[in-house]
């Protein structure tokens, strides 16, 4: 369907997705930034960018397609559900396991597995990521929100970029970190030797990418460091303990192989998170302990150091 809009004056100036986003509520930052992309959204007739200023009496066309069958198969995958509510839940994922269907998974992912476990899901992002708020990598384990309806997941996309919604992260990170705490803070964006990893940039370049850390405990060649995101970008956490000096371990595309302990992924789990439930307006806060493989290095590290 498409939806026609003239600019009164007071909209004049205003940027085109913020003025979209003031007429359809239900949309996502997202969601909305991908339908103007994706040229579904027509200023004057013409494709223009997001941070297009309107102005008074521009015609803007927006065109919504109607929600298409859910093609994504539900399997029956045992999920550890953290809690459930009318409008989300809150899962623990385990690592290994792919958040979304993509090319080359198209089955036993979370997405398969909420489809079997959960009776609704928020249809914003599509048939392939129903419900899907935010992501963990694949080898990333811990909690993840998933919305199940689209005013919920609207609510809770927008804590998270307002950050109101508090994500605490535990890895097991290389060499013995000089300070305590700190914040890193960086320009962010896709490498240009390899574009399907991520890279650091000058303040200024690509997107503004933040992370906080605290560390928790030293064990000589390895610290274990609480991570607090302030942004969210793709694999955030892994790349600024790269730049900082101190890759996660098992992290074989931002770190190194290592030598001592053989993982099957990153020790990085997704261990507290805090946010308002949308309805209720109630202040949620959700702890998962570390994964098996995650707490019995950590209780070797431990031992080693007790003896030391």
């Amino acid at each position: 369907m498409t939806y026609n809009y003239i600019v009164n004056d007071e909209n004049n100036g205003k940027r085109l997705d913020i003025y979209i986003q003031s007429i359809f509520s239900n949309l996502t930052r997202s969601h909305i930034k991908k339908l103007i992309e994706d040229g579904c959204v027509q200023y004057n007739n013409k494709t223009v960018k997001c941070g297009e200023k309107i102005k008074f009496g521009a015609n803007i066309n927006v065109t919504i397609e109607e929600p298409k069958p859910l093609s994504v198969e539900a399997e029956n995958i045992k999920l550890d559900i953290v809690y459930e509510d009318d409008d989300l839940a809150v899962i623990n994922k385990p690592s290994g396991m792919v958040v979304h269907p993509a090319n080359g998974n198209t089955n036993g992912t979370l997405v398969n597995a909420l489809l079997f476990n959960l009776k609704n899901l928020s249809g914003i992002n599509g048939i392939i990521r129903p419900g899907i708020v935010h992501r963990l990598d694949k080898d990333t384990s811990g909690l993840l929100i998933v919305a199940k309806n689209d005013i919920s997941h609207v609510n809770l996309a927008k804590q998270i970029e307002t950050k109101k919604c508090h994500r605490y992260y535990l890895a097991l990170c290389n060499g013995n970190f000089k300070d305590d705490v700190g914040i890193i803070q960086t320009g962010y964006g896709r490498s240009p030797k390899n574009r399907k990893q991520m890279a650091v940039f000058d303040l200024g370049e690509g997107k503004k990418a933040i992370t906080e850390y605290r560390v928790i405990e030293r064990f000589g060649n390895y610290t274990l460091v609480e991570y607090k995101l302030q942004t969210g970008r793709t694999h955030q956490i892994r790349v600024h303990s790269k730049y900082i000096g101190h890759s996660i371990v098992g992290d074989l595309t931002y770190g190194v192989k290592n030598k001592e302990f053989k993982t099957n992924g990153q020790l990085l789990h997704a261990y507290k998170i805090e946010f308002e439930q949308p309805t209720t307006k109630k202040w949620l806060t959700f702890e998962t302990k570390l994964p098996e493989e995650f707490e019995k290095i950590l209780n070797i590290l431990k031992s080693k150091k007790k003896t030391n």
